[in-house]
């Protein structure tokens, strides 16, 4: 039992060493300046959605783009109704905007969806009619000034970007505020200190750009895995390619609120990290050294050192349990340690939950009594990953569309408090 017990604190400290750092992010932003823009330049942009089945929340997203402050003439909005089997397509022809139908169902995924429509507009428009490409995903609604703060950041010289993502429904229940918690906790003390301190920021889901160069430069969207939006972000920070974050640009997304929808995307994610760190892990490794060699290592701790330990901690501390009953020996240390490791994790992701939540207290669209309430059931939907990852590690993971219901203008969003 000795040995687990110094295994455990060596896992605590591997744990610390890896995510010190994070902590540190959050001073970030009360310390550093945003830089001035430089010279805003007008560009043109299309705007790629990839869309199965949303019928009930498409119309919402297509009029928050026609409403942004930023000139319509310089917008195209070119839909993908993927797979759909209902009115998707329809709505979109109806609202005015280019309409692209795919029906293949053994290339499925969003990156697949992506890479028709940019063929598409390459045969149609040519190799650079546009500077750049936004994508969002169905349910998204943008505030009004989205593109044109996105605008402001792209002609500071950024080829790819990331926005601000808020929730529709943070307070559905304990499940979709974990995820719009840990959404705002990732635009706030993890993209925005990275872009104070001039290092990659990382895509995440939905809500981004690229510019032409980018497609120029890998020939079209070739990103298929489970989570395309790490490989994306992998793939271009092993290139020197920087990723920047455009804190006001803000993007409202619906979050899952039913804990079997919520597992089954979770595991995809988990599943996609190690098929990430498979593909691109020797690429990170190589980079730390070299190179952006703080954004690699900032990467790889993003997707795999959190898995590893897991994993091993529960192997190992299971296994002492079972050897432990088997011979007769007292597994009090075990549990005590296990106990003393769930109270360390759970004050860990109380702190970065509760910072998050009085920080962000004006963005958060949901009455004050349930941003406190899930202050604390946030560590709680945190745990929720341990068996997800391990049953990712053993189960088929594919990908399938999460559905969505929450038909919400930015006015009802706003009106929830």
């Amino acid at each position: 039992m000795e040995f687990v017990k110094s295994f455990n604190f060596a896992m605590c400290i591997f744990f610390i060493v890896c995510y010190a750092y994070q902590f540190v992010y959050i001073a970030i932003p009360f310390i550093k300046k945003d830089k001035p823009h430089k010279q805003v330049k007008m560009h043109k942009f299309a705007v790629l959605i990839s869309a199965r089945n949303e019928s009930s929340v498409i119309a919402n997203l297509l009029e928050s783009i026609k409403s942004q402050t930023y000139p319509q003439e310089l917008v195209d909005i070119f839909l993908v109704a993927d797979n759909c089997t209902d009115n998707t397509a329809e709505i979109g022809r109806n609202c005015g905007v280019h309409v692209y139908e795919r029906f293949d169902r053994v290339k499925v995924g969003k990156g697949y969806a992506l890479n028709f429509a940019l063929d598409k507009i390459k045969n149609e428009y040519g190799d650079n009619y546009f500077d750049a490409y936004f994508v969002f995903d169905a349910d998204n609604v943008l505030d009004p000034n989205y593109i044109e703060e996105m605008n402001k950041t792209f002609s500071d010289g950024y080829d790819i970007l990331t926005s601000y993502r808020n929730s529709k429904n943070y307070g559905d229940n304990w499940i979709s505020a974990g995820y719009a918690l840990w959404f705002l906790r990732e635009s706030k003390y993890l993209n925005y200190p990275r872009m104070l301190l001039d290092t990659s920021c990382a895509i995440s889901g939905t809500g981004f750009m690229f510019s032409q160069k980018v497609i120029n430069r890998t020939n079209g969207w070739n990103y298929y895995l489970l989570t395309e939006d790490i490989e994306f972000s992998v793939d271009n920070i092993t290139n020197n390619h920087r990723i920047g974050f455009c804190k006001n640009a803000v993007l409202y997304d619906e979050q899952p609120n039913e804990f079997a929808q919520s597992v089954r995307q979770r595991m995809r994610w988990a599943k996609g990290y190690i098929q990430v760190f498979t593909n691109y892990g020797k690429r990170l490794l190589k980079g730390t050294f070299k190179g952006d060699s703080f954004a690699c290592f900032d990467m790889t701790m993003t997707i795999m050192p959190a898995i590893v330990t897991t994993i091993l901690s529960l192997a190992v501390n299971g296994t002492a349990v079972i050897a432990g009953l088997i011979a007769g020996v007292s597994i009090a240390p075990v549990i005590e340690a296990l106990i003393g490791m769930a109270l360390g994790m759970y004050g860990t992701m109380f702190f970065i939950g509760t910072v998050t939540t009085v920080t962000e207290w004006k963005n958060i669209y949901t009455p004050a009594k349930k941003k406190i309430l899930y202050m604390f059931t946030f560590p709680i939907f945190m745990f929720t990953y341990v068996p997800i990852t391990v049953m990712a590690l053993f189960k088929k993971v594919e990908w399938k569309p999460i559905v969505h219901s929450k038909s919400k203008s930015l006015a009802d969003i706003k009106n929830m408090n």
